[in-house]
């Protein structure tokens, strides 16, 4: 049994019977089925599945947006954000995919060419919890819209939301079978995906999730000489240059770093700061983080809700006082909050450096490591003193697109916090995975880009 966890009060919420052998083989073939089917309908139908979809997404807004709170902790009006944004998206590719899936003639002299865009069957999605609606249907809809099927392994911690997700595409008058989520134990979860994306009837596999879990996928679809999209982990900087607007940098910081409670790979989480304006920046920031309300996240009061499980939050701790000891400077928060649930202050640490943890690992949850740079080329070198390469933002007046260029990242952005958006192509660089969602290109990742040659 799967049992699932409030982790704003530590107490259960509903449990859930794994799979056995014989159920994910039925699964598998009639995921497979109904992809087959659904490739050969027609594009226009399809997309008016995608704009059925969104109409759902909206009406069924309140339930989902309650079940992601109680799941995994988010505060409500983020919950219904992640439902919005995932409603824009659907109608997105309901618009937009015709013109990108459309053949493209290309000239070749006297015979006919042109290159086509056609589905390849039954992808695997294994998904994390962060987002349980939006990660899954930021890959599902282009995917959809392309003509395959999805076979869904999401985390166990939102296993309600996957079911709920499943649900929701039959409501939307999608095909049974379409999208299929799979409830695994967890200790069978590694064999299990290694033998689904071996299966033959597993056409590619995209994973969003831990670095050590994406070496695992990407390995085994490299074995299968299967095509795979990895999303893994993120250490964004945030940096500001001694020209920024430091008043709009620190008020974006706190958002980039706080939004659902800092667990969320795009997450700002080093700050870069030059000297000239470190001090400054480092009282804005400070004072608005000690804003921030933490609480009930199904109270639309509290900004701050509790980390999704209890191995985060002592993961966290152990980052922040390592960070510390190591010779980082805490400027406020850095401790579990006491009582139930699974809190923890909203903390900055300053005089971050390579070799500290808060600077070199990922921290999922509310911790922000501020490193101060003499100048420029510092503020580049300490930036790319990373394993990681999801996103960047540069806060400043003249230099920003300068210093961007010279920093490695899957997306730049200036004087703006990073965010996904359907008509710009997410994924990341070096650690981070590779592959795209969104935009023109995450449509076609899982798409036979077929030649057409007629004489």
């Amino acid at each position: 049994m799967i049992t699932t966890t409030n982790p704003a009060t530590g107490r259960p919420l509903a449990r859930y019977e794994s799979m056995t052998h014989a159920q994910v083989e039925d699964a598998v073939q009639r995921g497979f089925d109904a992809a087959a089917r659904w490739g050969g309908t027609s594009l226009p139908a399809r997309l008016e599945a995608l704009t059925r979809l969104a109409a759902q997404l909206r009406t069924e807004s309140p339930r989902l947006a309650a079940l992601i709170t109680a799941e995994m902790g988010k505060p409500i009006a983020e919950a219904e954000g992640e439902v919005e944004k995932s409603a824009v998206t659907a109608e997105y590719y309901a618009a937009h995919a015709p013109a990108i899936l459309a053949d493209e003639p290309v000239d070749v002299g006297e015979p006919k060419a042109w290159i086509a865009y056609e589905p390849i069957g039954l992808v695997l999605a294994v998904m994390p919890w962060n987002f349980p609606v939006w990660q899954v249907l930021r890959f599902a809809v282009p995917t959809l819209a392309a003509g395959n099927g999805v076979l869904l392994k999401h985390s166990p911690n939102v296993t309600g939301s996957a079911v709920a997700l499943q649900q929701l595409l039959l409501d939307a008058g999608f095909p049974e079978g379409l999208l299929t989520t799979l409830v695994l134990d967890e200790a069978e979860v590694p064999a299990t995906i290694e033998e689904l994306i071996a299966d033959d009837r597993i056409a590619a596999v995209t994973l969003t999730g831990s670095n050590r879990a994406g070496a695992a996928v990407g390995a085994a679809a490299g074995r299968a000489s299967k095509r795979s999209v990895l999303e893994l982990g993120g250490s964004d900087a945030f940096v500001v240059l001694a020209d920024a607007d430091v008043p709009a940098a620190a008020a974006a910081a706190v958002k980039a770093r706080f939004t659902n409670s800092g667990q969320s790979c795009v997450c700002a989480k080093r700050f870069i700061v030059e000297a000239a304006v470190a001090e400054e920046f480092l009282e804005l920031f400070v004072q608005g983080v000690e804003t921030l309300k933490s609480g009930d996240p199904a109270d639309r009061a509290v900004t701050l809700g509790p980390l999704a499980r209890d191995d985060l939050r002592v993961a966290l701790h152990r980052q922040v006082a390592e960070s510390v000891v190591a010779g980082a400077k805490l400027l406020t928060g850095g401790q579990p909050v006491d009582g139930p649930g699974y809190y923890f202050e909203p903390t900055v640490l300053t005089g971050a450096t390579p070799g500290m943890p808060a600077f070199d690992e990922e921290t999922f949850g509310p911790v922000a490591a501020v490193a101060i740079a003499a100048d420029r080329a510092e503020v580049i070198t300490l930036a790319n003193s990373t394993q990681y390469g999801l996103g960047l933002s540069v806060w400043s007046a003249e230099h920003g697109v300068e210093v961007a260029r010279r920093i490695t990242s899957g997306a730049a952005f200036i004087n703006a916090v990073v965010a996904s958006d359907p008509r710009l192509p997410f994924g990341g660089t070096k650690n981070s995975g590779y592959g795209r969602e969104l935009s023109a290109a995450g449509i076609r990742e899982f798409t036979n880009t077929r030649t057409y040659w007629v004489a």
